[in-house]
Parts: C-alpha cells; structure tokens; sequence
C-alpha cells in the first residue's frame, strides 16, 4: 500500500505523520508530565502549541522527501497539500488564539 502512487495516500500520510512527531516531541521533552498534565499546558499555553505544531511538521518533511526520491509525485503532492493545511492551524493558533 506504501508503494502506491495517489493523492489520497499522501493526503492520510501527511495527517499522520505530524502525530508521530508530536508524540516524539512529548517523549523528548515533557515526557515528565503526564499526558493530561501536558494537555493542560497546553491549552494555558496557545502559542507553545503552534510551536509544537511547526516542529511536528518536520515528520512531514521526511516523509515527502522519501516519496520525492522515489519518484511519487502524487503522493508527495498529497502530503503537501496535508503539510500546507497543518501550518494554516499553526498561523490560526498563533496570530487568533
């Protein structure tokens, strides 16, 4: 299924990666915390959120540079458009929250 070449493939790639990165960001930094006290945090804090949010893209990065080697030009372009929509979030979360 990873070796397909579509946009929705990329498009479900590109929303999950960036929960992957999340989740490597808490175990790097917070992981003193519980989950619901970094959650707290979180909400008290918007803008580390987009912060997290910004860093959490960087899994994206990856995964689009790996299927730009291969030659996956849709699915690549399915996991940018995902990647163009989380940094909107990022922006809201900043500039309105």
């Amino acid at each position: 299924m990873l070796t397909k070449d579509n946009r929705t493939l990329g498009l479900v790639l590109g929303f999950l990666a960036p929960f992957v990165g999340f989740a490597v960001y808490y175990l790097a930094r917070f992981r003193v915390f519980s989950v619901q006290e970094f959650w707290q945090v979180l909400m008290m804090q918007k803008s580390l959120l987009s912060g997290i949010i910004s860093l959490a893209l960087i899994a994206n990065v990856v995964v689009f540079t790996l299927y730009i080697n291969q030659r996956k030009d849709k699915t690549a372009t399915g996991i940018f458009i995902a990647t163009c929509i989380y940094a909107v979030i990022a922006l809201v979360f900043k500039w309105f929250l």
